[in-house]
């Protein structure tokens, strides 16, 4: 039984580190609390609930989560302190004993937060931080938190999936948010229609490792994709990233034809050394790599294509790294995600004996960096002075708005000219010149 009296007139703040998933869930959480009477509360005002979503992919976002849960505490004296995401389920107990924090909620519990909200408020009425902390096992993480919002964002994230199967040697996220698990296609059609419904016009697909989505029967991740492409109202889908093993050569050409599928992937490679990616334990090499890359570009030669590196990983050794390099100079992708290698506690990784200095690391994501500056800047100047469509998103008033084409590509559309009703619109422009950080295509104005 929940107490919905207990919500009503309770300011809440947030504060989420990580990816696109764990923003969604936030928004998903702020409008579960926002139902119970909850309001969210202004900038620098003092909040009742304080709910910090964590990230654990790297000892700095580990770090950064501790600093923030300080933070929020101290700027909130007397708030009730909930605690939920990657970090809380890895380091429940530490997280915990972080004074001013009173709740903390594993990945099997957080999809019953007000739940545990009620049952904590009631059991501790007028006393000081109560520190609980719930979480399960990896193979007990059975649940599944719906999520599609949109949050301060024109986009709409539709969480398609959660949990991963692969259990790559450097990666913590299967043990902090389980094995791969999904909804039904038919649950994630009602809520793409619900964000028609409300006035949505693009939606990015979110997940840990989208591509192991599986539906009942035979269905697969490109039966969702078709079912999604026939939602009146979205005109646009993006998948926010893919494994190349599970980007078939099926999808790409549907992607090629679809009316909703936007001509953009992100693609994880990880490293462009096949001794490398043995070493980490992934379920492709470079050829099959560059084979996905050559037939995205031969159905979808516009096509924007992202692509995920880590650098200085163990076993990463000089010659290695070269062959990387040279791999993906090679490659006719567009921006390169680079970060470095991070020691995570108990991944098989720690066993390999060969380890990259920071120094290095950073010497070698400089590299990379500067290679992707060069592809971006040229892929974007290859469409100067084309015509595009592009939705815009909401600006601060008296600033440049920015949107999106089609194939990614970042439009500026100059503050003396940005209006408020072009928030969340469609609009076709010509693609001027590369801004000021060479960041966006400035839109060419008559």
């Amino acid at each position: 039984m929940i107490d919905s009296s207990a919500f009503q007139g309770k300011t809440a703040a947030y504060y989420t580190l990580g990816c696109k998933l764990n923003f969604s869930e936030t928004s998903t959480f702020g409008q579960m609390l926002q139902d119970m009477g909850v309001r969210t509360a202004n900038k620098g005002e003092r909040a009742d609930i304080c709910l910090i979503n964590t990230c654990s992919v790297t000892e700095v976002a580990d770090h950064k989560c501790r600093q923030v849960i300080h933070r929020m505490v101290r700027e909130n004296p007397g708030a009730f302190v909930v605690v939920t995401g990657c970090y809380a389920q890895l380091e429940a107990e530490r997280v915990s004993a972080i004074e001013g924090v009173d709740l903390v909620l594993g990945s099997n519990e957080k999809a019953n937060l007000i739940q545990y909200l009620n049952d904590a408020w009631i059991d501790g009425k007028g006393g000081s931080a109560q520190h609980r902390h719930f979480s399960v096992k990896t193979k007990d993480i059975k649940t599944f938190a719906p999520s599609c919002s949109r949050g301060n964002r024109t986009r709409y994230f539709l969480k398609v999936q959660d949990g991963c199967d692969y259990f790559c040697t450097y990666c913590t996220i299967p043990f902090a948010r389980g094995l791969s698990r999904n909804p039904s296609i038919d649950s994630l059609v009602q809520q793409a229609e619900a964000a028609a419904a409300e006035g949505g016009k693009e939606i990015v697909l979110t997940g840990v490792n989208v591509g192991e989505f599986r539906g009942d029967g035979n269905e697969c991740f490109i039966d969702l994709v078709q079912a999604l492409d026939g939602v009146k109202g979205i005109q646009r889908f993006r998948i926010s990233s893919i494994e190349p093993n599970l980007l078939t050569d099926e999808l790409i050409a549907f992607c090629a034809q679809s009316r909703a599928f936007m001509p953009h992937f992100h693609i994880p490679l990880q490293s462009g050394s096949d001794e490398v990616l043995q070493l980490m334990g992934r379920r492709y090499d470079t050829n099959l790599f560059a084979h996905k890359i050559k037939l995205i570009k031969k159905e979808i030669p516009e096509a924007f294509i992202g692509v995920d590196v880590m650098v200085g990983s163990r076993g990463e050794e000089p010659a290695f790294f070269e062959d990387c390099r040279r791999f993906l100079e090679g490659l006719d992708i567009t921006q390169l995600h680079v970060f470095p290698y991070s020691e995570r506690p108990g991944t098989a990784a720690l066993r390999i004996p060969y380890v990259v200095t920071d120094a290095e690391k950073r010497r070698r994501s400089k590299c990379l960096l500067d290679l992707s500056d060069k592809k971006l800047e040229a892929f974007y100047t290859r469409h100067i002075g084309q015509e595009a469509e592009v939705l815009f998103e909401k600006a601060i008033r008296g600033k440049a708005m920015h949107g999106f084409t089609r194939n990614y590509i970042r439009v500026e559309l100059p503050a003396t000219l940005a209006k408020e009703e072009y928030d969340n619109q469609l609009m076709r422009v010509k693609l001027g010149e590369l801004n000021h950080d060479k960041s966006a295509l400035r839109v060419v104005v008559a």
